[in-house]
Parts: C-alpha cells; sequence; structure tokens
C-alpha cells in the first residue's frame, strides 16, 4: 500500500526558529539526515518519491472558472497557520510501517541537533475506484 506522509509546520506547534535562521553546520546536519533517510527507504524498495516545498509565501492558488482564463491569487496568505512543508510517498507493507517511517521523519534534527518532533500526516493513497464507477 502506498501512503503519502506529509510534514507539516504550524506556528503554533513549532518551537524552534525557521530555517533559515539556523547555524550553517545545523542545516547541513539536517539535510544529511533527511538524504540518509532516504537512502535507507530506497534501499528497502519502500521510497517512490520524497520532496520539500518552498515557503507558502512563493504559493499561488488557481482557479479555472469554467471555460474562462485561469485566476491566479497569492496564497496560501502570511496569516496561515498550517501548511505542509515537504511530502513523502512510501510504498510499505502495512500501515504500522507508514507510522515508523513518519516517525523517523518527525524526530529530524534540528538547531543543536535536538530532534524537531515536527507533525507528520500518514494518509494511504487511495487506489483507482472501481470500473463500474
Amino acid at each position: 500500500m502506498k501512503y503519502m506522509l506529509l510534514m507539516q509546520f504550524s506556528k503554533k506547534d513549532v518551537d524552534f526558529p525557521k530555517v533559515e535562521d539556523w547555524p550553517l553546520e545545523d542545516v547541513r546536519v539536517h539535510v544529511q539526515y533527511m538524504r540518509d533517510l532516504n537512502a535507507e527507504l530506497a534501499g528497502t524498495g519502500e521510497l517512490v518519491d520524497a520532496q520539500g516545498l518552498d515557503m507558502p509565501d512563493t504559493a499561488r492558488i488557481v482557479r479555472a472558472p469554467g471555460g474562462g482564463v485561469p485566476v491566479v491569487t497569492d496564497g496560501p496568505f502570511a496569516e496561515s497557520k498550517e501548511w505542509v512543508a515537504g511530502w513523502w510517498i512510501v510504498d510499505c507493507a502495512t500501515q504500522q510501517r507508514a507510522i515508523e517511517v513518519a516517525a523517523k521523519v518527525s524526530a529530524a534534527p534540528g538547531p543543536e541537533g535536538k530532534p524537531l518532533g515536527m507533525p507528520v500526516e500518514v494518509r494511504r493513497i487511495m487506489s483507482e475506484p472501481p470500473v463500474e464507477v
């Protein structure tokens, strides 16, 4: 079964400085941890994809009213309380294994090497609907 692990940040749940304010060595350790985790998952055949996302202020919302030109607006806005910072798609035998992987993501090191404890949402990726639908 495939699962999407959504690494989320929330102003109320994050008790560490923005990554751009971390000492360079702490950023290097964090990035290497993520690279090592991805290599481990690739080695077990469980990694499908993993990507980090830019900050929410770079996002754009696109709406396409029927037959018209798409409307593009900034967003989500700075006052957003939560945002997705990145994701992994993993192909695991069980939901419990996906939870184990999510726990490793959550424990990624931050400033001074302390685990960040980031919230990571685990959601099963649905397969195609039955042919009769």
